[in-house]
């Protein structure tokens, strides 16, 4: 316990690893489980049903757990699940999730979350991911893996974003976004494929040819969403290279909930 400053508030029922570090005027609730390694900065504070994985570093000022901003929620004890190796910055909001979905709002491993962002009730957010500074996640809302969203980016609920997808600064998203697009303005548009993201992750040149013809058949061609999914199918087969790329976006596209930015 000797790494927990003396001015921290930690409810004895709070589990945390004897590795965990907790900064001045923190505070923990009794529902937390903090895992091995996990740095907690001052001026914290973590509260609900929540599971905090190894290595993460919160600094100042996060608000951890809080209740859902959601007026039907009647202090279910609903969740919030953090993976491990986050990196999660000044200012920054994770709610629990409700029961009106699953329960649980997720973010998983090595993420850089920066400084002000929100995660709302019931987000699932993957690995790998970019949150610059004031990005902001209204309930419900997908984030798959790799996705980067630029500062000021706002989403609508239930919205998904796919991943390698890239959105541009100030950009306000009411629908979805398919994997590996580049989606930036206001109303957003695709404005092409987030090539310089697949390349920095080491995308082969079959890979993201495959993936640039895909994109025009959903984009160029002036197909239906419904002729884009057949027309996608057959590219797979013509590319097989590529195959496993181009199924992760016609996948997505069976699950779009709320149209596609297009």
């Amino acid at each position: 316990m000797s790494k927990i400053h003396p001015t921290a508030i930690v409810d004895p029922q709070a589990q945390l690893d004897s590795s965990v570090e907790v900064g001045a005027y923190s505070i923990v609730g009794p529902n937390v489980r903090i895992d091995a390694g996990t740095v907690i900065g001052p001026h914290v504070v973590i509260d609900g049903h929540t599971t905090i994985g190894k290595d993460n570093k919160f600094f100042q000022f996060c608000s951890i757990g809080a209740a859902p901003q959601d007026k039907k929620w009647q202090g279910e004890p609903t969740r919030l699940e953090v993976g491990d190796r986050n990196t999660v910055r000044e200012f920054v909001s994770f709610n629990l999730g409700t029961v009106q979905d699953e329960g649980v709002t997720r973010l998983g491993n090595d993420n850089w979350i920066s400084a002000y962002v929100h995660l709302a009730h019931d987000c699932q957010v993957g690995s790998n991911t970019i949150f610059s500074n004031n990005a902001q996640l209204a309930g419900h809302v997908h984030v798959g893996d790799w996705a980067i969203l630029s500062g000021f980016v706002g989403v609508h609920q239930f919205c998904k974003i796919g991943a390698h997808a890239f959105i541009g600064m100030y950009t306000s998203l009411t629908q979805d976004v398919p994997p590996y697009v580049l989606v930036s303005g206001n109303p957003a548009g695709a404005r092409g494929v987030n090539l310089e993201g697949l390349k920095r992750r080491g995308f082969t040149r079959e890979q993201l040819d495959g993936i640039r013809s895909a994109y025009k058949l959903l984009y160029r061609n002036g197909l239906t969403l419904e002729e884009s999914k057949a027309a996608l199918q057959a590219e797979e087969e013509r590319l097989p290279a590529a195959a496993n790329d181009i199924r992760l976006l016609r996948d997505f596209l069976g699950t779009a909930s709320r149209g596609i930015v297009r």
